[in-house]
This record gives C-alpha cells, structure tokens and sequence, in this order.
C-alpha cells in the first residue's frame, strides 16, 4: 500500500505502508484472543494473531502462514473485519479478516502467554492492543449473529 505526503518542498513525497495482517478466528461464536509474551511494553496485552505480510506475498497468504507458525492451526480466510487501522506512527497499517480453523485444528500457544475464546459479552474482560481495539467493536455484532 502506498500513501503520499509533502515533503518540505511542497512536493508528494512516496513511501510504502506495511502491512499487518491479524486473523479473527471464529468458532461456536467465540474469538480467538492471544496474549502477548513480548515486548515488555505490550507482555500481557492481547490480540489478534498474525504479522506482517512479507515481500511478494498477497494479505491471505501472510495470514495463513503466520497462523501455522503462531498457533500450529490451518485456517480457511474469510471476509474484512472493521477497517484498515493505522499503527507504528503511520508507517504500518493493520488489516483484520474473519477465518475459521480447519480439520478440527486446536490452537496452541506457541509465540503467545496465553490464548482464550471469547464471546461477545467477554470481549471487554481482556486488555486490548490498542490497533486491536476498533476490530473488537467491529467483531462485536457479527459474534452476536453467529451465536
């Protein structure tokens, strides 16, 4: 993704947004919430799994790759959850996409402190990343529907 902005001439200037890509994983009405392990500043916070998607691959790609290394688990990517949320001081942009687990894969905690399910009416018990935070009230009404 690209964005232009003035440089101290006046004139656009170009440079390329990175992109995140996290993964809200759905199953009985319930999300996927990981906690973080690292770094410190964030340890304990928690958050939708994924990363950052690397040269040459597509967004799906990325998503289903980092949810093999994170959580042992083959994922099947759905639709766009909320919108793009900008991080890292405008140099990064988040985007969130529904998915659901594939032959009866159980996650496992393997870069995170913890996981846990949350429904709905639980999305508020755990401290949220920051970018996380506009997906979960974007999440809210589709975990209502799919209860």
């Amino acid at each position: 993704m690209q964005t232009e902005r003035a440089n101290g001439g006046g004139q656009a200037e170009r440079r390329d947004l990175k992109v995140i890509v996290g993964a809200a994983i759905i199953r009985d009405g319930r999300v996927l919430a990981c906690a973080r392990s690292a770094p410190p500043e964030v340890a304990g916070m928690w958050e939708f799994p994924g990363g950052k998607v690397e040269p040459g691959e597509g967004e799906t790609e990325a998503l289903i790759r980092e949810c093999a290394e994170e959580l042992a688990v083959r994922v099947e990517i759905g639709d766009r959850v909320g919108r793009n949320v900008r991080m890292a001081h405008g140099r990064s942009v988040l985007k969130v996409y529904a998915a659901r687990l594939l032959h009866d894969d159980e996650p496992q905690a393997l870069e995170h402190q913890a996981l846990r399910w949350l429904a709905a009416d639980e999305l508020d018990e755990v401290t949220w990343l920051p970018a996380d935070a506009p997906i979960v009230a974007a999440l809210r009404p589709h975990l209502l529907r799919t209860r």
